[in-house]
């Protein structure tokens, strides 16, 4: 008894402790954005504006009621960068951080969370994963305000120009799509190449998940060595890596294709662009989808076609282990492979030669009607109290779900009972997906898998 108490000590649920903390950070947040301090007149700001803000933060998806650059003070922005720099790294790397600061040893327990956190396959080695991802997103954030820094010290001054560079490299790695520019976003970027380019770099880094990066420089670094040959440098990439770069090459690719088909006479949107200047909006509207939040144009100015897509592309996001949201991109393979498995008439699901687990199938397949079941039921709950057009209450639970951040304008407008709904979807869509893919891990591993029951056949279609 005594040994089975023990053992129970040790599995705290990772995702419950996921929840709390967030919320926690998410309490404090809004106590600290709501001292007279944190606001740019010296007057408090609205309790529900500022709770709106830290859980928009801490979901790292970039949804705002009030504007950033002009509503709070520099000590709010530092807590809204915390924030976000917090809801990107997650609870246990930042705790994890902390305990290597002060040099204290990290327990037993903690190792097991973080196992659980990030769905490690071995305890072995879960500290020194998390060290890296430490480092990778230092190195890359860093180099992202290097970048920023050639146009915003020239214009904002030195030290001035050097937060904004930081801010704005944090929120773009972190997809949080929050911006100290004023309150058109990017709009002003939108001929900048210097500008888009790092910041769709940032995105598309941060979108493709830590075992990417390390599984490419790992082979970057045999190529150099002369270990491995130019040839064979994609071959022996484990599946995971395959899907995820894969189908993020074919939505960036896919996604800018069709709004620039769809949306090149517009004049609203691209139609008033050169050609060159259309082709970079089109790509950085497609990777901004992917849960980042910046916009180079305002979201209601793309036509409704190229806004089904922006949609498409919101609701799948990034990749696992990374800062993006939304079901994830090897949820959408996994589907995509079922389907072709089926049409082929394999009795397995195969992709590349190798079958895919089960246990994965179930789980992409509970996560992709978690998140639609909650967009459906979301997007008639605020049509309810708002009374919007569908396509801007849709735009804006989907953006919300998947932690994006865009708008079609609609976010400043919400009535409370609306901002609420959207609270509580950031909060669910950063966590939910998330959670349920540990939770059903465990779950898989109890005692009676391999009891054989009787099986029934069910009409379907």
């Amino acid at each position: 008894m005594a040994e089975k108490e023990s053992k129970n000590k040790w599995h705290t649920p990772a995702e419950r402790i996921m929840m709390l903390g967030f919320a926690a950070v998410i309490l404090l947040g809004t106590i600290l954005l709501c001292l007279p301090v944190s606001a740019a007149d010296g007057k408090s700001v609205y309790w529900l504006d500022a709770l709106f803000t830290a859980t928009t933060s801490v979901c790292v998806t970039g949804l705002v009621t009030v504007p950033t650059a002009t509503t709070w003070s520099i000590f709010g922005k530092i807590v809204i960068l915390g924030l976000i720099q917090f809801g990107g790294l997650g609870i246990m790397a930042c705790l994890t951080m902390v305990f290597l600061i002060l040099r204290r040893k990290i327990s037993l327990q903690s190792r097991k969370l973080i196992q659980d956190t990030y769905n490690l396959p071995v305890l072995k080695g879960s500290v020194g994963i998390v060290r890296k991802l430490l480092i990778g997103t230092a190195a890359v954030e860093l180099a992202g305000a290097f970048f920023y820094s050639f146009w915003f010290v020239p214009e904002y001054g030195f030290w001035k120009g050097i937060g904004y560079s930081l801010f704005h490299s944090v929120s773009a790695f972190c997809n949080a799509g929050i911006d100290l520019v004023g309150e058109s976003s990017f709009a002003p970027f939108v001929t900048n190449p210097l500008i888009n380019f790092t910041t769709m770099g940032l995105i598309l880094l941060s979108g493709l998940g830590f075992p990417v990066w390390w599984e490419v420089l790992e082979r970057v670094q045999d190529l150099v060595k002369g270990k491995r040959t130019r040839k064979n440098f994609v071959r022996g990439f484990t599946l995971h890596t395959k899907l995820v770069l894969t189908i993020t090459v074919i939505l960036l690719f896919g996604g800018a294709l069709l709004i620039l088909a769809l949306d090149w006479n517009n004049a609203s949107s691209l139609g008033s662009l050169k050609p060159a200047q259309k082709v970079m909006a089109a790509f950085f509207q497609s990777v901004t989808t992917r849960t980042a939040g910046f916009e180079t144009i305002p979201q209601a100015n793309f036509s409704d076609g190229s806004a089904m897509v922006s949609m498409i592309l919101m609701f799948i996001g990034g990749s696992p282990m990374g800062t993006a949201g939304g079901v994830k991109t090897t949820t959408v393979a996994i589907l995509l492979v079922v389907v072709a498995s089926y049409i082929r008439g394999d009795s397995d699901t195969v992709v590349w030669g190798r079958k895919v687990m089960e246990e994965n199938i179930r789980t992409a397949v509970v996560i992709f009607f978690f998140a639609l079941t909650m967009a459906f039921t979301a997007t008639v709950l605020l049509i309810s109290v708002t009374g919007s057009p569908l396509l801007d209450c849709l735009y804006e639970i989907v953006s919300a779900v998947a932690t994006v951040g865009l708008t079609r304008s609609f976010t400043p407008t919400l009535p409370a009972a609306g901002k609420i709904i959207v609270i509580l979807v950031m909060f669910m869509g950063r966590l939910g997906p998330v959670t349920l893919a540990i939770a059903l891990r465990r779950r898989s591993g109890r005692k009676d898998v391999d009891i054989q029951r009787p099986e029934q056949r069910v009409l379907i279609g």
